[in-house]
């Protein structure tokens, strides 16, 4: 039709003659577009490798099941709604940057609602919203790219380091303490045995340690087979052949057994022993989503969610979720760099959608990122693949899925916290100058003792100033004032 009615119109026409070749020149443009957007999700979507990408998947739910669960079990939270959400979140970040991006639970609002009782759904979801507002703000207008820029990498650093053993320490303590998660608190020792014990805990450790190592790509030690040569020895031929034989089956085994997804493994195994410890659990799942309904906000809401849940989020979310994010992507996938605007206003959109209906106020995260890498994610499919499941799961168990999660071995996922941990702390690996090394270590023990990202960075911020005022006094020129050289690299 198209066609027939550009060679009705008469060709004398001068309008005619301008119209048509700009109409179909748009077309062809936006049929361009559609095509480089759908190649480039496509792309973003790839599974770079399928045992890879699945237990990759795994690398955050050391973070992420706890927080949810407790917050459910304590206060209520809708978890039938926050899988559905996060799992939509984790689909279209997945989708967008083509590498894990994790979407994990805002820790500072989650940790004041457990530790407050009357910090409940709708001072939660207020604080979701005011937080992500402000970050929306930062992104769109550009401020975030700003505040990039002026923090120096050693302070970035020095927040990942802090960030990193600060999951590290909570996973040794989930190891070794029994949880009441609902409460947050430590109880007694774990027993050695049982279906939640230490020796559970550790065997699976060790499981992840042989598989994966300290996270390089693991080769077998010999790929090829050794020549025997020239040898007119019969018996020193058929050594040398059987020798090569047995050493390619033993580069094959080595192969199965570190392609082996063993978060996943892990997983499974713990989800296998939450029925084995309870078999009642079965009759308490009730199919079909949860009931999504608009929360209902009051003024002592709003107020208090700003107060004690936003104010405290807002520096965790800029340099953890934002900042710390950006500068890990640019280091785990080189030539994928983000604009920390683009991360701040998914954030943000995050929050202003989905903490309205309900959905656990979300964020990206160093420490999940650095997960997902170590168990071996490499493309956007990792996380879209867990965003699935959290969307089917939502979808067929909603919230009877707690009374699942509830009998789950804590001790296995202080494991899978641990890696994702100690991932995210050797970032600060590349710190070679002792001015580098000495603001970080600041950060960190401030961090950790004062339990405050926040604090830690500020104080942070000064001691590094302070040194290079230090430099500025030493005849260093202006232009180094700013940046990491000390005055003999100049």
């Amino acid at each position: 039709m198209a066609y027939e009615n550009r060679a009705s119109i008469p060709v004398s026409d001068p309008e005619a003659q301008e119209i048509t070749p700009s109409s179909s020149s748009s077309s062809v443009s936006n049929g361009l577009s559609t095509k480089v957007v759908v190649k480039k999700v496509k792309e973003n979507l790839t599974f770079d490798s399928k045992w890879g990408e699945l237990n990759g998947a795994m690398g955050d739910l050391g973070t992420y099941i706890p927080i949810v669960l407790a917050l459910t079990l304590a206060r209520d939270l809708n978890l039938g709604t926050t899988l559905i959400f996060t799992g939509v979140y984790n689909i279209i970040t997945g989708a967008i940057y083509g590498v894990p991006m994790p979407v994990q639970p805002m820790k500072s609002i989650a940790a004041q609602a457990l530790s407050d009782s009357g910090f409940g759904v709708p001072e939660i979801m207020a604080a979701g919203i005011l937080t992500g507002g402000v970050l929306f703000v930062l992104g769109v207008t550009g401020l975030m790219q700003l505040v990039y820029m002026l923090i120096p990498l050693c302070v970035v650093r020095g927040i990942q380091l802090a960030q990193g053993l600060s999951f590290a320490l909570t996973a040794v303590k989930y190891v070794r303490k029994v949880q009441d998660l609902p409460k947050s608190k430590s109880l007694d020792d774990r027993h050695w045995f049982g279906l939640d014990g230490l020796v559970l805990a550790i065997v699976c450790l060790c499981f992840i340690v042989i598989v994966n190592g300290a996270g390089e790509k693991n080769r077998g030690c010999c790929d090829g087979v050794v020549e025997s040569g020239d040898n007119n020895d019969l018996g020193a031929q058929q050594r040398d052949e059987k020798f090569a034989r047995n050493r390619t089956k033993t580069n094959r085994f080595r192969k199965v057994v570190f392609s082996l997804p063993s978060a996943f493994i892990v997983f499974v195994l713990g989800v296998v022993l939450a029925f084995i410890r309870r078999h009642e659990v079965v009759h308490e799942i009730k199919f079909g989503p949860s009931s999504i309904e608009v929360v209902k906000f009051s003024k002592h809401a709003w107020k208090k969610g700003f107060v004690k849940g936003a104010i405290p989020q807002l520096p965790l979310s800029i340099l953890n979720s934002v900042i710390a994010v950006c500068k890990l992507s640019s280091d785990l996938f080189p030539g994928k760099d983000f604009s920390v605007t683009s991360l701040s206003v998914t954030v943000g959109l995050m929050n202003l959608v989905g903490s309205w209906f309900g959905a656990m106020p979300s964020c990206h995260g160093a420490g999940g990122l650095a997960g997902q890498y170590k168990f071996g994610g490499r493309s956007g499919a990792c996380v879209a693949l867990l965003g699935t499941a959290k969307l089917l799961l939502g979808l067929v168990l909603g919230s009877s899925l707690a009374h699942i999660l509830k009998q789950f071995p804590v001790g296995i996922l202080g494991v899978l916290l641990l890696f994702a941990g100690i991932e995210l702390a050797m970032c600060c690996r590349d710190m070679n100058t002792k001015e580098d090394s000495f603001v970080v270590l600041i950060i960190t023990a401030v961090s950790l003792v004062g339990s405050s990202a926040a604090l830690g960075f500020l104080c942070g911020m000064t001691v590094y100033v302070l040194l290079r005022l230090r430099n500025w006094t030493r005849d260093q020129p202006l232009s180094t004032i700013w940046s990491m050289k000390s005055p003999e690299q100049v």
